[in-house]
């Protein structure tokens, strides 16, 4: 499991005004043998590591096993223990099947000499076909939206340390649509499962499609569990909750570049026995379909 989300405040509030490690270099391994790379320590601070950070390394690993013509058309992750922001990380990349048009590998993600996050990632080679999608962007332009410092200024309390700590926990910019289901939570009311938003890295990426491939997947992990609790008035991390991801799915559907705006448009559409399905569309500002999420989580009501 990976109880330490992108969508809340860990325990310990973090320094006001900190840098966020960029995505460079998080997408920085080093080889050590056929099929198998190490990523260093992301923090000399103890603390559990995020998702999509992990996610993203374990993509990087598969597709540099990969021949670069073959895009990346599907991830499977399941999150089995929370990382150690400290240690580094080994990914053993394992061959499953190279086909004539799809290449499969499996990976696993080790700290301290156990598992702590499992991938399948599936590519293919170019290929035309039929297109249409379903739904159409419908969202204003970033930058009709205030920017997360013009949005934080005109809030506080609770709402207002989690949108600093958002900007420092992750090197992206965020433009949000509508209210955030927090600030609802915050008044005692519930609100409808979802959130939408726009973002982008605010560092640029090589010009290669796998890092920005990548950088979706970072990306597809923030927030997204958050929707779940809306319409129950409360957040991830209040008193009386407990949150972690069990399993996590990205489709991309055609390249898109993470250092230009995305929308994100996320929902929850159930929940029940201490579980919930959350599912996400991001669109490029052209209103390309890039990719679509779904992860499933753990959401259990503890004793205060």
């Amino acid at each position: 499991m990976d109880p330490h989300r992108g969508d809340y405040p860990p325990a310990v509030v973090r320094r006001p005004g900190a840098t966020p490690a960029g995505l460079a270099g998080l997408l920085d391994l080093t080889p050590v043998e056929e099929g198998v790379f190490t990523a260093a320590p992301r923090s000399t601070v103890a603390g559990h590591a995020f998702g999509g950070a992990v996610a993203a390394q374990a993509l990087l690993a598969a597709g540099r096993t990969v021949p670069a013509e073959r895009a990346v058309h599907s991830i499977h992750g399941h999150f089995l223990r929370p990382g150690d922001v400290t240690a580094p990380t080994d990914f053993r990349v394992a061959p499953v099947r190279d086909g004539g048009s799809y290449t499969l590998r499996s990976v696993v993600a080790e700290q301290h000499g156990a598992a702590v996050f499992v991938l399948t990632a599936s590519f293919q080679a170019p290929e035309e076909g039929w297109r249409h999608q379903l739904p159409q962007l419908d969202a204003p332009a970033p930058d009709e939206l205030p920017p997360l410092e013009e949005a934080a200024a005109t809030t506080d309390g609770p709402v207002r340390q989690w949108l600093d700590w958002l900007a420092e926990r992750h090197a992206f910019d965020f433009r949000f649509v509508g209210e955030l289901p927090r600030a609802a939570a915050a008044r005692g009311e519930t609100a409808d499962p979802r959130q939408r938003f726009w973002l982008r890295s605010r560092e640029p990426l090589p010009d290669k499609p796998l890092a920005h491939s990548c950088g979706v997947a970072y990306a597809s992990d923030m927030l997204l569990l958050g929707a779940a609790l809306a319409p129950h008035a409360t957040t991830i991390r209040a008193p009386g909750v407990a949150a972690a991801s069990l399993d996590h799915a990205v489709w991309f559907h055609q390249p898109a570049r993470v250092d230009q705006w995305l929308f994100y448009d996320q929902e929850s559409s159930w929940a029940g026995g201490g579980r919930t399905l959350c599912r996400g569309r991001i669109f490029d500002r052209s209103g390309r379909l890039v990719a679509t999420v779904a992860q499933e989580g753990m959401v259990r009501r503890r004793p205060r």
